[in-house]
């Protein structure tokens, strides 16, 4: 039970009452931190408020919580383009197209690739049906017929090969139960098939070079004789990737990617050898593994492994999009495709199967966050396309639908156009890329989709104890129309229920509230209100131990002129004026009369209490009211006494104290 104070002139403190000789005195001891600015230091108008702002959207996705001013560059998930600073901007159009006519039971495209600036795509079927070949129409956007060839296995890799005579093939690998082989055409209208056993293909030292399924490596200086080289010394079904790189003498040879780690080819000796990258097994390893750039992009589940050969050295480096806090949990899967282009390595996250369970206690540190247990359930994910550019992770192209793969990725120029390409759900799409780094501002002729998605981390100024207040939003925005908008939206303390800050945002709305230009530039404003018992908003501002914004940005759906899918909404920056309310605490300055015994006590009992209060290691309780309730009641420490002793035997007197809060 809380203690309480009746009297005038009086106090009570650590267990004891004391008269006093004036009133309490009472001032807010609260300390307050300087406001702070975080992402752009020149914000500095106010003297109070402090300011978040995001201009730069280049450190890519998978924070979900910022932990301090270094993220704030960083996304938790975005399917807008993050590649520039001051432009947050629609993400590239992805075109579906036509599917062919085939009678395929579930059907998947095994591979796709380019001859002859002419695109090629394998579609498979069930394990008792023949893969079919279709080669793409630009100009009709159809696949025709499909292609006469005698492949009979599901198609599992392809790559296009010059001998030494200077005639270039496309060639397909494929491998199932019922047999292995590879089909190829160095024209696209007559393809012949050898049965030797290929599950994986790639070109070196001007040879075509193939492996089995049980690991048999072999080449073909002349396509179609093919001389058996190294075995891979593991089980039956390790293969998973053939590909070159260079070695640590900086000279290019042949690796395998398998389920156990990586492989280098000794073609002095026809032999396998080990390399550092050395793996637990497990059937995701390794699965899409590409070289790009100077580097070897080895998959596992939703992690990449980076592997730097050379100098006698090797640098491995875990760079995939499950670092950090990873990706939204039906965004997760298994990496199963890789491509490279000018800019960007590019990534199918297959969300159909969850990565394998496997034992926890079989795997180093670093791997039991992708590897450890399943994430999402088989029918729940939507597949997509992440590109890296060795600073952070983008979302290029997300599914749609859930519970459909992602089959295949494909970079090519064909028909004069660097495009992506890659199969999902039975469509062979395509989105234009760029070839160099660009300027949203300065390129006339991009495609965009539709619509994008960007979240924010939460953010919680580095202290979830503390109460902060959201008093003003300012969102800097350029090409707005009354057709290419954005809304704006923020949740609160982590819970992913949005509220809609003010409606949307186009030409129209920014004109009404700057009154300046046609509406299509400028800086909105949105002020942050809270409802009084009556629902009537008032700007007191919105409280928030966390917060965190979702802008979604859309275009036109007309195509009258063909001109809207080269228009976008851009956002320059978004800026949150807030400050920190920390709770309040109190200070109590009071002067306590020592010159006569009060409530049984002498003035040598009340002062020697007064000291064991000052000298105590734990809070006192102090009070001087009775509110009935205890509201009143402090725990404080005493921080300062002035008079506290006198000379003599007289020990009468007056001491001044202070009592705060912690």
């Amino acid at each position: 039970m809380a203690n309480v104070v009746v009297d005038t002139n009086e106090i009570f403190l650590d267990g004891t009452y004391y008269p006093i000789t004036r009133p309490v005195r009472s001032t807010l001891a609260s300390i307050y931190a300087p406001k702070i600015v975080i992402g752009d230091t020149s914000k500095d108008s106010q003297l109070r408020t402090s300011i978040i702002a995001w201009t730069d959207w280049r450190g890519g996705i998978g924070v979900n919580r910022m932990d301090g001013a270094g993220e704030v560059n960083r996304a938790w998930y975005s399917t807008c383009q993050l590649r520039y600073k001051n432009h947050l901007v629609l993400p590239g159009l992805a075109t579906e197209t036509s599917s062919p006519s085939h009678s395929l039971a579930d059907p998947t495209i095994g591979a796709i690739n380019t001859l002859s600036s002419e695109v090629y795509a394998f579609w498979n079927g069930s394990t008792s049906e023949s893969p079919k070949l279709f080669k793409y129409n630009n100009t009709s956007d159809s696949w025709g017929s499909a292609l006469t060839q005698s492949a009979t296995d599901q198609v599992t890799d392809s790559v296009v090969f010059t001998d030494s005579g200077g005639t270039t093939y496309l060639v397909f690998a494929h491998y199932d139960t019922n047999g292995s082989g590879y089909t190829y055409s160095s024209d696209g209208s007559s393809w012949t098939t050898d049965t030797t056993d290929t599950k994986f293909v790639t070109t070196w030292d001007e040879r075509l070079w193939g492996i089995s399924h049980v690991g048999q490596l072999w080449y073909a200086t002349t396509i179609g004789t093919e001389v058996n080289d190294a075995v891979l010394p593991l089980p039956d079904g390790s293969v998973t990737a053939l590909f070159v790189a260079r070695n640590a003498m900086g000279v290019p040879i042949i690796y395998a990617s398998t389920t156990r780690g990586l492989f280098a080819h000794n073609a002095d000796n026809a032999m396998w050898e080990d390399t550092q990258m050395d793996f637990p097994t497990h059937p995701e390893n390794g699965k899409g593994t590409v070289r790009w750039r100077d580097s070897v992009y080895i998959p596992s589940g939703n992690g990449i492994y980076k592997y730097i050969n050379g100098n006698n050295a090797a640098v491995i480096t875990v760079v995939g999009p499950d670092r950090d806090d990873g990706l939204p949990s039906d965004k997760r899967g298994s990496i199963r495709r890789m491509a490279g282009s000018h800019n960007e390595l590019l990534v199918g996250l297959d969300a159909q199967s969850s990565p394998s369970t496997i034992s926890s206690t079989s795997l180093p540190y670093q791997w039991v966050s992708h590897q450890g247990s399943k994430v999402i359930a088989a029918d729940s994910g939507y597949s997509s396309i992440l590109g890296y550019n060795e600073m952070g992770w983008e979302v290029k192209w997300r599914s749609e639908t859930s519970g459909k793969g992602l089959d295949s990725i494909h970079v090519s120029d064909a028909y004069d156009k660097y495009r992506m390409w890659w199969g999902h759900n039975d469509i062979v799409h395509f989105m234009a890329i760029p070839s160099d780094i660009i300027n949203p501002s300065e390129v006339a002729e991009f495609e965009y989709a539709l619509e994008g998605v960007h979240e924010t981390p939460w953010f919680n100024a580095g202290q979830s104890e503390v109460n902060k207040l959201a008093l003003k939003l300012r969102i800097e925005a350029q090409d707005l129309s009354t057709t290419e908008k954005i809304k704006v939206e923020y949740a609160t303390d982590y819970a992913e229920s949005y509220t809609t800050a003010e409606g949307i945002l186009n030409s129209t709305t920014m004109y009404a509230q700057t009154g300046e230009g046609d509406g299509s530039s400028g800086t909105y404003t949105y002020t942050f209100t809270t409802d009084d018992s009556d629902g009537n908003a008032q700007n007191v501002g919105t409280v928030f131990r966390a917060i965190k914004f979702k802008l979604t940005l859309n275009r036109s759906t007309a195509t009258s002129t063909g001109l809207e899918k080269f228009e976008t909404p851009d956002v320059v920056s978004l800026t949150l004026e807030w400050r920190k309310k920390l709770p309040a605490k109190y200070g109590h300055s009071v002067e306590v009369d020592l010159n006569n015994g009060y409530k049984g006590k002498l003035p040598k009992d009340l002062r020697s209490d007064l000291v064991s209060a000052i000298e105590s290691t734990t809070l006192v309780e102090f009070t001087f009211r009775d509110d009935g309730g205890g509201t009143r009641n402090y725990y404080v420490d005493v921080t300062a006494a002035q008079g506290i002793e006198f000379t003599g035997y007289d020990e009468r007197g007056s001491t001044t104290i202070m009592v705060i809060e912690p």
